[in-house]
């Protein structure tokens, strides 16, 4: 077994992330219970881009070029009404996906050294994850409990830049999308916080490298 106090993340990485509130009260407790990352302090997303820079190269001008960035891309809703599987995973599907791959893209464009998944998947696809490591039964038993709650529905107003400290995430900043101020904060500095990103309750965090690119059958 590893050690539980060994870094799960390497310091200074970061990622750039959407975050689902809604999802919380629905799938909550199986993150917590079936996500070995669920502690890492990061509240249910979906991930535009992991891994962003090293924090070490995120200076105000990578913030004001990321603010610009998503400045020009529209606030959008999206509604999560199925699920989908990778080996291992099971995860809500965001739909429409487009605007979320658009964001991707733009990043991506923008900084072409850092690829989603380190390029290690040529198509990631957008997704919120419910659980991993579990076996299909125990997927097809929450898909079962957890039917009842779909749709879920948010409106994306903003894109969140967070740092890791090799065991938990932090804020880093909080870029808006269009005309959006989300609750009147503006992207600043790092805001270490125990209780989560965005002082929110701990949720799933799938950033370890593994996440898979491309869909697959139930597997």
């Amino acid at each position: 077994m590893s050690d539980p106090g060994e870094p799960r993340w390497a310091v200074g990485e970061t990622a750039l992330l959407i975050t689902v509130p809604e999802a919380d009260p629905l799938v909550g407790g199986a993150g917590e219970a079936y996500d070995p990352a669920a502690r890492g302090g990061v509240p249910a997303h979906v991930t535009v881009l992991y891994p962003f820079l090293a924090a070490e190269r995120i200076d105000d001008g990578v913030l004001a070029r990321l603010r610009e960035l998503f400045c020009a891309h529209e606030a959008f809703d999206l509604a999560f009404a199925r699920f989908g599987r990778f080996p291992e995973l099971l995860w809500l599907a965001p739909e429409p996906a487009a605007p979320v791959r658009a964001l991707t893209g733009a990043v991506e464009a923008r900084w072409p050294e850092a690829p989603p998944y380190g390029g290690a998947f040529p198509d990631p696809v957008p997704h919120l994850t419910v659980a991993d490591g579990q076996s299909p039964e125990a997927y097809d038993a929450m898909e079962r409990e957890f039917a009842a709650g779909l749709p879920l529905r948010t409106r994306v107003v903003a894109v969140h830049l967070v740092v890791s400290d090799g065991f938990r995430w932090h804020h880093r900043a909080t870029f808006p999308l269009g005309d959006e101020q989300p609750g009147g904060e503006q992207p600043g500095p790092e805001r270490p916080d125990d209780r989560g990103l965005l002082g929110q309750r701990p949720g799933r965090a799938r950033l370890d490298g593994r996440q898979p690119g491309a869909e697959r059958p139930n597997g």
